[in-house]
């Protein structure tokens, strides 16, 4: 026992010792570059032949940072040379947008707006102090993030030329260079042009991050020994209890050197196990040489995954006989094994589900991404608190500070090699371009850079690639880095193509609103329910399938968010929408669309999110997205905006109850019943937690709105495994004792986890509304007639029966808008779901809310939208329809008025067809009547016949 603790504090003392030298070696062979710095634009691109690099530049910058950080670059215009595709070209030629397109007063409707823009060569310049003790060091210049194609001198020396967008920058300057002092000349250079990833790409496009020149993070110099630690990769075998660690040892001497390399591993938790330092002496000969060391991990290795990500700390120490110059490396890493399973995911042998959200590089206030661990723990704490546990970084790779977030916050993540080449603009993959080599000298740096992150745990090329010979450039791809490096899954790309190489799909096919689906998609053609999922779809593949980009719901502009754009990006999008808005006189309806149409985008992903979690055999999805995605138009997609804050009408809890490591689930074969029926609602849950559920109760209730239990039930489970379509029971029901029309929530609760489901319930039977009261589809003689006399007339026109010029060229439908209208060249709907007062009298006796719910997909999708305007100005709807924010026209379905001696009720929702069938359609029409038969019903605004008999067919 006595030498066992000798042996420990020896350990211990090691550890501390090896800490302290590696950060005081830091801190004494490190200079700190950030600060004031000359520069110069390069427009003309005469900076190489004319030799900026021999003389001091003119201007100066601060670094880090960018062009637009210091105010540097050319006015925004009509000229200004954007990175990615506008697809809605109407800005530049609509006289609708004349007054955005005049100096003074540019704003541009397709992203967010830049204070500056430039695109080309760019020069900074800074002089070094080379201190007397770097005298035969090797000296390396690190940038932690350039953008683009970076090209360094020393003095008139060139030294090289890097163009990474994913990873560091490192330049190699060697040790000739003396004390005193030197001049280092940088040309940054952010031009798309051999190596054309699609500027499309979110590394390069102005859609999201935008195509900033400069150089963010940490910039120094750094001084190493001669013989140094180039590179430490790490290989857990959580199986084998031990780490292989791969070190490559640079020597720059040119001769042999007797050494030594000792590894020293600590947890991040105290009361882990103590493990030991282990040491191998080596000769350490030629330019370059790597060494293996298997270092064991004790008895009980913490593992590490999204509920326990423990975390270890491998110390790397290289020693050179004779010489007191030790090189030290701090590594961080986890145990973990990360796998397919059939067609799922596994983390340690673990059933996992991935619940992601797409990181779209979106940073308004800088144009670029944070380069420190706290902004981005505060971001992916936000994934996390909405119940998801995996973020995709679409078309980039984030910096170093996002995988030590999301290594400790137990968050996967997919990074890509910064290319979207799709096809367009010359932008293709595997026909021989420079490209093809790019993304693999690319990733190569990526593995080295962020390979030792246990979050780290997919990569893929970039996205929706295109190109004659993708799929056997993509395959070969993909087969080179399972064969080489086995720490992560690979597939092709995100989107597609699906080969059987890929260690899993990344497709599109398993959602509920595709491109070009429009009102065919099951969320708007077929009636509610939610007893649906994909086995279909997946059962064709045997590896794990991770839906591509479901979602992109979207909501209405939140103009309150306007103030917040306080960097280089402001939202002149939001001032045209709002203005917009202010032109057709609804600016006082802005939060009350936002409100109503964020309900039905929650609706919408709780759908998509549910139907995921319902498959049996699916390993995850993608959303597009948790937060807003400012570009292609504007697609506002997300419950959070840009900077990951909450816009108000759904909190992370309530989301985080249908998206969840553990979530109940309803299998529901419809949303709207009648009195007369029986609820009969199977019971499931995907529970995807920490471990099996023991002795598990599974409550249910019913509950009225007003908050009353109306029926209760419960299930008992002896144990719950790990994976999703596990039965839990089945609600049988009787509705009987409902004789109103209202809404019912639907509660399951399992443990601590809960979720929740609207239904509606009608009287199959309806009393007589005590007025006689004119309901046709035409103003026909009889109807015009009862007008002139003073009568009441309820109009309900057939679905299409409204002119187009009066709104019936409107593409309305249940859902949100999908992505937007603008890049998506106005696929249906082109709406917003609706707004109502659900305490106007005419709506008293149907189960009404302020905004869509399912009790109104039936009206929807029987209806036509009107074009209030066209009819009359400024008309109140009892029932208004959400325009697009680019038209922003004012729409209706249900407006009343006098006509003649007469009062009018008009409904673009087809009331009478196929009643016996449609029980919301039927509720709606007696609480019509029922309000046009009491003292209420007193429209105030007049409109003449002729007006009413122009708006439709």
């Amino acid at each position: 026992m006595k030498r066992f603790f000798q042996k420990l504090h020896f350990a211990l003392f090691l550890f501390l010792f090896l800490t302290i030298t590696a950060l005081s070696q830091s801190k004494k062979d490190r200079i700190d570059l950030a600060g004031t710095w000359s520069f110069q634009i390069d427009s003309l691109d005469k900076g190489i032949s004319d030799k900026w690099y021999t003389h001091k530049l003119a201007q100066q910058i601060s670094l880090p940072g960018s062009m637009a950080t210091n105010g540097k670059g050319d006015e925004i215009g009509i000229h200004t040379p954007w990175a990615g595709d506008i697809l809605d070209m109407s800005w530049f030629k609509s006289d609708e947008f004349a007054k955005y397109r005049k100096p003074g007063n540019i704003k541009i409707p397709f992203w967010l707006q830049p204070n500056k823009y430039y695109r080309g060569a760019a020069w900074y310049q800074k002089t070094l102090n080379i201190p007397e003790s770097w005298n035969g060091k090797h000296l390396q210049l690190f940038i932690e993030r350039s953008h683009w194609e970076t090209t360094v001198w020393v003095d008139d020396i060139k030294i090289g030329m890097e163009n990474s967008l994913g990873t560091a920058q490192l330049f190699d300057i060697g040790s000739k260079l003396t004390a005193g002092m030197h001049r280092l000349t940088i040309r940054v250079d952010n031009k798309i042009k051999d190596i054309n990833m699609g500027d499309n790409a979110h590394s390069v496009t102005d859609h999201t991050q935008t195509n900033w020149n400069g150089m963010i993070g940490e910039l120094s110099l750094r001084a190493k020994p001669k013989v140094f630690i180039s590179d430490v990769q790490l290989y857990p075998d959580i199986y084998k209890k031990q780490v292989l660690v791969k070190i490559q040892i640079a020597n720059t001497t040119g001769t042999k050197n007797d050494a030594s390399v000792t590894l020293m591993a600590s947890a991040n938790k105290s009361a882990a196990e103590k493990l030991k330092p282990l040491t191998k002496k080596l000769v350490s000969e030629g330019n370059s040489q790597v060494i293996e060391m298997t270092y064991p991990m004790g008895n009980s290795p913490l593992l590490w995954n999204e509920f326990n990500p423990d975390l270890y700390n491998m110390s790397v120490t290289l020693n050179q006989t004779g010489s007191k110059d030790a090189d030290v490396r701090q590594v961080g890493f986890g145990m973990r094994d990360f796998k397919a399973k059939g067609t799922q995911l596994t983390i340690n042998d673990n059933l996992i589900f991935l619940r992601g959200t797409l990181d779209c590089a979106s940073f308004p206030k800088t144009g670029y991404p944070p380069t420190d661990v706290e902004s981005w723990t505060k971001i992916l704490k936000t994934v996390k608190q909405h119940g998801l546990n995996h973020v995709r970084f679409h078309s980039w790779c984030p910096p170093e500070a996002a995988f030590t977030a999301a290594d400790r916050l137990g968050i996967f993540i997919q990074a890509e090699c910064s290319a979207w080449a799709n096809g367009e603009k010359g932008a293709v993959i595997g026909d021989g371009k420079p490209l093809d080599k790019y993304i693999y000298e690319e990733s190569e740096r990526m593995i080295r850079a962020y390979g030792n992150h246990p979050s780290f745990v997919m990569m893929t090329y970039g996205n929706e690639p295109g190109g004659k010979n993708m799929v056997n450039y993509l395959t070969e791809f993909v087969n080179y880095w399972k064969a080489k490096d086995k720490r992560r899954l690979y597939t092709t790309a995100a989107g597609w193509p699906v080969v059987e190489a890929s260690d899993f799909n990344n497709t599109p096919d398993p959602r509920i609103q595709g491109w070009g689906a429009g009102l065919n998609s099951i969320i708007n053609k077929e009636a509610p329910r939610s007893d649906y999922d994909w086995s279909g779809i997946i059962s064709k593949w045997k590896q794990p399938t991770v839906s591509h980009e479901i979602g992109q719901w979207c909501v209405y502009p939140n103009f309150k968010e306007i103030k917040k754009y306080d960097g280089i990006l402001k939202a002149k999008n939001f001032e045209i929408f709002q203005e917009k808005l202010k032109e057709n006189g609804m600016s006082k309806l802005a939060d009350s669309f936002v409100m109503a149409s964020g309900k039905l985008q929650v609706l919408c992903y709780k759908a998509d999110i549910e139907a995921a979690l319902r498959t049996p055999g699916f390993a995850g999805f993608q959303l597009l997205g948790l937060n807003d995605f400012p570009g292609q138009g504007t697609a506002l997609v997300g419950v959070l905006d840009p900077f990951w804050e909450a816009k108000g009408y759904v909190t992370a809890d309530e989301y985080s109850k249908f998206c969840n490591s553990v979530v109940p689930l309803a299998r529901l074969p419809k949303m709207n019943y009648t009195n007369n029926e029986e609820l009969v609602v199977p019971l499931e849950i995907a529970n995807f937690g920490n471990g099996p559920i023991q002795k598990a109760t599974i409550n249910w209730n019913i509950q009225a709105e007003n908050g009353s239990k109306l029926f209760t039930g419960n299930f008992n489970s002896e144990s719950i495994p790990l994976g999703n379509a596990i039965k839990l029971g089945t609600i049988k029901q009787p509705l009987k004792s409902i004789n109103k029309a209202q809404r019912l929530i639907l509660t399951v609760s399992v443990g601590s986890y809960e979720n929740q489901w609207d239904i509606f319930v009608y009287p199959e039977t309806l009393p007589e509304t005590g007025k006689d009261i004119l309901v046709t589809q035409t103003l026909s003689t009889e109807a015009i007639e009862a007008l002139n006399n003073g009568k009441d007339v309820l109009l309900t026109l057939k679905k299409g029966a409204v002119k187009p010029e009066m709104g019936g060229d409107i593409k309305i439908g249940f859902s949100s808008i999908f992505w937007n209208t603008a890049w998506t060249r106005k696929q249906p709907p082109t709406t917003l779901g609706i707004l109502c007062n659900p305490k106007h009298p005419a709506l008293a006796d149907f189960p009404a809310q302020y905004h869509s719910n399912w009790q109104w997909w039936d009206a929807i999708t029987h209806s036509s939208a009107v074009k209030l305007s066209a009819v009359a100005p400024q008309i109140d709807p009892i029932i208004r329809v959400i325009d697009d924010w680019v038209t922003a026209n004012p729409l209706g379905l249900v407006f009343e008025c006098k006509v003649g001696k007469g009062k009018l009720i008009v409904s673009s929702i087809d009331l009478l067809s196929e009643q016996d069938n449609r029980p919301e359609a039927k509720q709606l029409l007696y609480s019509l009547k029922k309000y046009m038969a009491g003292s209420a019903f007193n429209p105030s605004k007049t409109i003449a016949l002729s007006k009413i008999e122009g708006l439709y067919n």
